[in-house]
């Protein structure tokens, strides 16, 4: 269930620490590039800022830095 309350974080206060858009409008904060302890595999950890409540993700920076069927960046660069 979410609350109003749970989002601390205006759309404003987000793009002044954003580093990207997702393509579907939130906006999120680049932390670093880590690696998979069992696979090895390169994973970017970043940020949920807007408009959900904030939290740590953590997905393959082959997709992270990947491009949509359209041609569109996922998480496009500010």
């Amino acid at each position: 269930m979410h609350h109003m309350l749970e989002n601390q974080v205006t759309e404003d206060d987000a793009k002044k620490i954003a580093t990207h858009r997702h393509y579907k409008g939130g906006l999120y904060r680049y932390i670093g590039l880590a690696r998979h302890s069992e696979t090895e595999e390169a994973m970017v950890v970043y940020e949920h800022l807007w408009p959900h409540a904030p939290g740590l993700w953590v997905r393959p920076a082959e997709l992270f830095n990947g491009l949509l069927d359209n041609g569109a960046r996922r998480f496009a660069p500010l």
